[in-house]
């Protein structure tokens, strides 16, 4: 029998909208996700992304009095201990069957909805009353963290986790895929850290065979100097992605490249 692992990022959880379970390597657990982009609008194309957007999405507004009740209801099952008599989540390995997070995430990006302040809201106070103790996290690209109602969101949020994916304007362009302003989430990323601590998500690839050059990995790390994070965390691709170019990058590629971060004065975690 396989058992249900990071491999298997599955949104689909019965006839939910908005929320799902998935078992997360970063997380070391399940992870309780809140997809806020259920139309699977997002203003990033990162050709690693795994979202079949192929497959049309759901509506846009969010349904904002359903996601309470989905994410109630979920939360019901796993303190009852039901969830792990539930497939697939009764494939899991035991050392697997702990709620790690609530992560606020989803088929694009978070915070671009005008709900989410709102289902920021709700989802801590879900979190207070049904599993207290269990982080809220926010999986953002940082593209709207300098908007203000962004911001006052956050106040509902334990962890900002934020991508980074590149050191350069030229680099960040082939892998995000987006013609949004680099210096404009360089910024962000500074300004909400030196706010409060965050942690930066860095997906390496190679695309058509080739990696980041070490020059690259140089500007990474330099920038990476500047917003000063509490953590980074440095990976590759687990599942099928959407550009069929795309590859993991070699385990030992990886390691190299957190080492780099490390001589910097970084704390760095490899997923």
């Amino acid at each position: 029998m396989r058992r249900l692992d990071f491999k298997d990022h599955r949104r689909e959880l019965g006839e939910n909208a908005y929320i799902y379970a998935v078992v997360s390597r970063r997380a070391r657990g399940l992870s309780i996700g809140v997809n806020l982009n259920p139309d699977k609008a997002c203003n990033f194309d990162c050709p690693y992304c795994q979202v079949d957007r192929t497959i049309p999405g759901g509506p846009r507004k969010i349904d904002l009095p359903r996601l309470r009740e989905e994410l109630e209801h979920l939360l019901g099952l796993v303190n009852r201990g039901e969830l792990w008599h539930t497939p697939p989540f009764d494939t899991a390995a035991p050392a697997l069957r702990r709620v790690a997070d609530i992560a606020v995430a989803g088929d694009g990006e978070p915070t671009t909805p005008p709900e989410f302040p709102a289902a920021a809201r709700i989802v801590r106070e879900c979190r207070d009353r049904l599993a207290p103790g269990v982080p809220v996290r926010l999986l953002t690209n940082a593209t709207m963290l300098h908007l203000p109602r962004v911001q006052a969101a956050l106040a509902d949020i334990d962890e900002p986790w934020c991508k980074l994916d590149a050191g350069t304007e030229a680099y960040f362009r082939v892998v995000d895929g987006t013609k949004f302003a680099f210096d404009r989430i360089l910024a962000n990323l500074r300004d909400t850290a030196a706010r409060r601590p965050i942690v930066v998500q860095s997906m390496f690839m190679t695309l058509d065979g080739e990696g980041p050059t070490d020059a690259e990995i140089d500007a990474w790390v330099s920038r990476l100097v500047e917003i000063r994070p509490c953590e980074v965390q440095v990976y590759s691709v687990a599942r099928k992605p959407s550009d069929p170019r795309v590859a993991p990058l070699p385990s030992d590629r990886l390691t190299h490249i957190a080492s780099c971060a490390r001589e910097a004065g970084l704390v760095v975690t490899v997923a």
